[in-house]
């Protein structure tokens, strides 16, 4: 519908002699719906609309299972013996909303190749190696279906913000965008329903509608529908992955990077041999053109500063200078983070690398934290290495370690502690006797500490020294200072 302000300026132009094909091309809609409006004098017609037909959910549902499910039978039932005017393509429509009756599907859907049509995306789950551990990751894939261009990038997790984060960083990067996204039924960005039922998030239609396409999902099961993106991935596992090594997700997306843009895009594909870089000029003016500068997607947290000036997020801390404390407004982008106090930026803090935690990360450009925070963590990971190096000590913590939580952090301390200020055979010998009585308990095994060296039976060696220890730098520097005062200790008779 026009609005009416708009079909006034259209009557109004028309009288100042403007012509019918000019005022079309100017306010973008066709010849015949201007004449339209001329004719009507630039006022809005006054139709009589027939009311809406309504039908009770129930007895619609009663029907249908009576009739065992044959939509025509509902229709002849509610014109003949109900007496309801309705028509049958306004019944089958309502059976369909109501979930009684699914439209039949055959072949996936045939939709030509054209210049501008449709961009695809989707994700795919990978188990790879990441330096020495073998992970799972997710693979998200943007791809230009006529000019075949892709984006590839990899998550731990991808969530509605890393896909918002992605279609940025990919539709930025490539400067265009098509009419509209080629997705599968997921509910990263769909409402409800499935197909071309589905009802898209209004979260996810605001934030398609800043880069000028919006989402469409594919029939059930018919993941062919996108069937260049599938291929993305086939082509990703057999030609990506194979002979690369991947130090960690920072490296492998640093890799994936090149290889879409750089070297995929510059290669010939298919049985045409077109290159997607050149075709993907040709295709730019039939694709929408990114504004100069959108926003890019970011999520908020609110935190409370600490009396050492951090406020904590995602397991690390983030130092904010000055002597406030202050409640924060956090802004989460895809690589950095933004802390506002009343609409005043703080700081501008970068993400640290995937797997970092309990890092204490200061504002770029800011000064050094004088304290550290007041609840940081404090892993017992090196402690639990050092133990672990000896077989008996090994053996001990598989038997006596708590599985998680606080206790597993304070044995670990106590142990360790106990480790450390005893001498070595002494411990090694009290933590054999403790495996072999099924003994857990700290204070115990300090009982038997005692009574091994009471026995006096265990002889003691001679402490390690390092015989490079006069090149330490520790030494060295001790050797300017003065000579410690030792008269206080001598004996005054003497």
């Amino acid at each position: 519908m026009i609005a009416p302000n708009k079909r006034k300026a259209i009557f109004l132009l028309h009288q100042e002699g403007m012509g019918l094909r000019e005022i079309a091309r100017n306010m973008h809609i066709s010849p015949t719906t201007v004449m339209g409006i001329i004719a009507q004098e630039g006022e809005v017609p006054q139709t009589a609309r027939k009311g809406k037909i309504e039908i009770d959910s129930a007895l619609l549902a009663k029907l249908y299972e009576t009739c065992q499910g044959r939509a025509q039978r509902v229709y002849e039932k509610l014109t003949e013996e109900k007496g309801i005017d309705i028509a049958y393509s306004t019944l089958t429509r309502m059976l369909r909303e109501e979930g009684l009756s699914h439209q039949k599907t055959g072949r996936c859907q045939q939709v030509p190749d054209e210049p501008g049509g449709e961009i695809q995306h989707d994700t795919s789950p990978y188990r790879v190696r990441l330096g020495e551990k073998t992970v799972l990751i997710q693979g998200s894939l943007l791809y230009f279906r006529y000019c075949k261009i892709r984006y590839l990038k990899f998550y731990r997790s991808f969530t509605r913000f890393q896909m918002k984060c992605f279609l940025h960083e990919a539709l930025v990067y490539w400067g265009y965008a098509a009419g509209i996204c080629i997705i599968d039924n997921t509910n990263l960005a769909r409402l409800r329903g499935t197909g071309k039922n589905a009802v898209i998030a209004p979260e996810m239609e605001r934030f398609a509608r800043q880069y000028g396409f919006k989402f469409v999902c594919h029939e059930k099961g018919h993941a062919n529908r996108k069937a260049g993106n599938e291929r993305g991935f086939y082509t990703v596992e057999t030609n990506f992955f194979p002979g690369r090594s991947f130090l960690n997700l920072e490296d492998m997306n640093h890799q994936a990077f090149i290889w879409a843009t750089k070297r995929s895009a510059n290669r010939p594909t298919g049985k045409t041999r077109l290159i997607p870089s050149v075709t993907f000029e040709f295709e730019k003016p039939y694709l929408n053109k990114l504004p100069p500068y959108i926003e890019p997607p970011y999520l908020i947290h609110k935190r409370k500063t600490d009396q050492y000036g951090y406020a904590s997020v995602n397991g690390n801390y983030y130092f904010i200078p000055g002597t406030r404390r202050h409640d924060v407004k956090v802004l989460q982008y895809a690589d950095h983070l933004k802390i506002y106090h009343q609409r005043k930026q703080l700081g501008r803090y970068p993400l640290p690398p995937d797997g970092v935690r309990n890092e204490v990360i200061t504002p770029e450009g800011g000064p050094k934290p004088p304290q550290r925070p007041m609840y940081r963590k404090k892993p017992t990971v090196r402690e639990e290495k050092v133990l672990r190096s000896d077989k008996a000590l090994d053996d001990y913590l598989n038997f006596a370690l708590p599985k998680s939580g606080k206790a597993r952090h304070h044995f670990i301390r106590a142990f360790f502690g106990l480790y450390q200020k005893t001498a070595h055979s002494v411990f090694i010998q009290a933590i054999q006797r403790a495996l072999k009585y099924r003994i857990k308990d700290i204070k115990t095994i300090e009982n038997i500490l005692v009574l091994i060296l009471r026995d006096g039976s265990i002889e003691l060696g001679a402490p390690e020294i390092e015989p490079d220890f006069t090149k330490r730098d520790t030494y060295i520097e001790g050797c300017f200072t003065d000579e410690p005062d030792l008269s206080i200790y001598e004996d005054e008779d003497d």
